[in-house]
């Protein structure tokens, strides 16, 4: 990435980052998403010589380049309005991994692009077992990192929550909902994401191992 910046409304996190020298952003601590701090954040860097903001969430420590790259490469196609990464499950991830609310589904249409996110497990698949419904579809999991044209990130930070953001507290929701386009990318790398406290153990272990 041409440059990097943690936005944050935690002093404690500021003060890290400055002291190996980062750049970081203090923000409002009344923001709803992140979305809504990158839009802050975007307005307080000097230099607005950029067309694409990718936010990489503080609970996706482990992102590998190659991703960042899949997302670059998603804007491309002029029409591209925001973008994000999906991943296949595998059969061997199980019923009980696919129905995990904690792990976000998503539904895409022929060009790639999410035509709805969801906690639950969709599509659902008639006359098949669910216990076999790894073995006969597809099903993506959405891996939470976004990539927004300026403009666009700018509209998305005015736009109030929704009734399917609302029900699902997902909110990529509120853009479909208002008519924003999301093109994926499909990646292959499992990430490791802190949701709950059991994540954040397997971070650790993880970050330990790379040690």
């Amino acid at each position: 990435l041409d440059e990097v910046y943690v936005a944050t409304d935690d002093k404690r996190i500021f003060q890290a980052v400055q002291a190996f020298s980062g750049r970081v952003i203090m923000t409002s601590s009344s923001h709803r998403s992140g979305t809504d701090r990158c839009a802050e954040a975007m307005t307080k860097i000097p230099d607005q010589d950029f067309d694409v903001v990718i936010n990489i969430q503080g609970d996706e420590p482990f992102v590998e380049a190659s991703q960042l790259q899949s997302l670059m490469a998603c804007f491309d196609k002029e029409d591209t309005q925001i973008a994000t990464l999906v991943k296949p499950f595998s059969k061997d991830d199980g019923c009980k991994v696919l129905a995990n609310p904690n792990s976000p589904k998503v539904v895409l249409n022929l060009q790639g692009e999410a035509l709805y996110f969801s906690r639950s497990v969709v599509p659902y698949l008639r006359n098949i077992p669910q216990e076999e419904w790894l073995d006969h579809h597809v099903f993506y999991k959405h891996i939470g990192i976004y990539a927004y044209r300026k403009d666009v990130l700018k509209q998305l930070a005015t736009l109030e929550p929704t009734p399917l953001e609302k029900a699902e507290s997902l909110e990529q929701l509120r853009w479909i909902e208002n008519n924003y386009r999301i093109q994926t990318a499909v990646t292959y790398v499992e990430n490791v994401a802190v949701d709950t406290p059991e994540d954040l153990d397997l971070c650790l272990t993880e970050l330990a191992r790379r040690k």
